[in-house]
This record gives structure tokens, C-alpha cells and sequence, in this order.
């Protein structure tokens, strides 16, 4: 298996896998958007709300809050060995937020009982309270998996395609390929048409410059072993971690499995 990093921040990915199955590549995919444990508000104790907006959806809202998670320091509620899932330090944590108006309360507003976890993004908008409005409440947050909920969901807009092929032979330059591309990456010179490498990885796959090449002058394919990764992080999670604990989680599977198998 090789891993060619094309762009990393500190929210997105985007990498291609090679030497691998499609059902790796999925399975990488999937580990991401519902198999890595995250923390989301599951519960709001709401001691006075004065706001427009009514309890449920207020809790609603505190709920879709991305929270940044430390897998270390917390465990699912589900599998929690300390409580069984009653609820403890090792798999929640308590926000508090107290706010009167006017003015607009927002995510950073809320106040941790862990400095570690925090919301991901500050900025989130949450209530507008007018003035003698209030808004008294505890949030607590739970360890949960995206395949439960799209609250424990750190994984968005993940996803992949097979690595592109494009060969390009006797090529009389007509151009009609290139003004059929959707995504301009066919270049016409007096040779005919070329694609850059650092193009080519943006081809569709579509075989639109195919269909129209009367000649047959190129042809498109794929890799069926290597992928390109796209992919984000809602925030709980830095894209490289996101990728690497969702690795983790497929091999600590692999492994759960063989001792399964070894002990029938």
C-alpha cells in the first residue's frame, strides 16, 4: 500500500492510495464517516430559556456542534468500562452557558469542564436574545459513533474515484475533445492533445473526449488499485487524524477478528 499526499490542511485531505482493493478503499471511506468515535452533545439540563426558540430545538441545535475530541482521554458511552454506560468522566463531558441579551449567543460562549474540548468552530451561531431574554443551561456530551447519529459524524464530503488513465495516440489536433472536457484539462498543441500529470488526476472519468474523438485517437481508463481521496473534517478530528484513527479502527477490527477466528 502506498499513500501520496496531493493536499492537507488542517480541515481537508486530499491523497492517493494505491496498491489497495476497492473494499479497502471503502472501507477507509466508511471508518471515517461512522466508525470514529467522536463527542456531541447528547443531553441539555435547560434551567431557563426566555428565547424565542423553543427547548427542543434549542437542544437540537447545541447537538449539531462540532466538539473537539481527545480519543485518548474519552470512550463511547456504549463500551465505557467504568460506568457501563451510565455516564462518567471517562465518556462525557459537561458545556455550561449562561447569556442574557441583547445580542447573538455563539458557540465559544459555551464553557467546558474540560479546557480540551471545545467546539471546533467558535463562531457557530446558536440564539439571538433580545434584550431581558436569558438563556441558562448544561450540555452534556457523550462519546458516540456517526453511524448512531450525523452528531458524531466527523466525517463529511468523503469520498473517492479510481485514478484516471488517459492515453493519447495519433492525434490530428482537431480540438473537439478539449472544447468537450468539463473540466478543461485537455490542452491542444501542434502535436495534438496532451494532459498535464497534474491534471490529469481532475479527469471525471466522464469518456466525454472519448465519444467525441472520430478518429479514436484517445482512449480513457482506470486504475483499479489506486484511488484519489477527497475528504473533510467536521473539526472534531484534524484531517490527518480523522484518516489515521479511522485506520486504526479497521485494523483493530482485522485484528479482533483473527482472535475469533483462533479461538474456534
Amino acid at each position: 500500500m502506498e499513500v501520496d499526499i496531493l493536499e492537507l490542511s488542517d480541515r481537508s485531505a486530499k491523497f492517493v492510495l494505491s496498491n489497495v482493493r476497492t473494499a479497502f478503499a471503502n472501507s477507509i471511506r466508511r471508518a471515517m464517516i461512522s466508525d470514529v468515535p467522536t463527542l456531541a452533545i447528547e443531553y441539555a439540563n435547560i434551567y431557563d430559556n426566555t428565547s424565542v426558540i423553543y427547548d427542543e430545538q434549542l437542544a437540537l441545535r447545541l447537538s449539531l456542534i462540532p466538539l473537539i475530541t481527545d480519543i485518548e482521554s474519552y470512550v463511547p458511552q456504549a463500551r465505557c468500562p467504568t460506568c457501563g454506560g451510565e455516564g462518567c468522566p471517562v465518556c462525557e463531558v459537561s458545556l455550561s452557558l449562561s447569556a442574557e441579551g441583547p445580542g447573538m449567543v455563539f458557540s465559544r460562549d459555551m464553557i467546558s469542564s474540560d479546557p480540551k474540548i471545545q467546539p471546533a468552530d467558535g463562531n457557530i451561531p446558536i440564539v439571538d436574545l433580545k434584550k431581558g431574554q436569558k438563556l441558562v443551561l448544561e450540555a452534556i456530551a457523550h462519546m458516540g459513533y456517526g453511524k448512531d447519529s450525523v452528531k458524531w459524524q466527523a466525517g463529511i464530503a468523503c469520498g473517492y474515484k479510481n485514478m484516471p488513465i488517459v492515453s493519447i495516440e495519433n492525434c490530428d489536433a482537431c480540438g473537439k475533445c478539449a472544447s468537450e472536457c468539463p473540466k478543461g484539462i485537455i490542452h491542444i498543441e501542434e502535436s495534438g492533445a496532451t494532459i498535464s500529470e497534474e491534471d490529469l488526476i481532475k479527469c471525471s472519468i466522464c469518456r466525454l473526449c472519448e465519444r467525441m474523438c472520430e478518429i479514436s485517437a484517445i482512449k480513457v481508463s482506470f486504475n483499479e488499485s489506486a484511488f484519489v481521496f477527497t475528504m473533510e473534517s467536521d473539526g472534531s478530528y484534524s484531517a490527518r487524524d480523522l484518516v489515521l484513527n479511522a485506520a486504526k479502527v479497521i485494523k483493530g477490527r482485522a485484528e479482533e477478528l483473527v482472535g475469533i477466528l483462533d479461538r474456534l
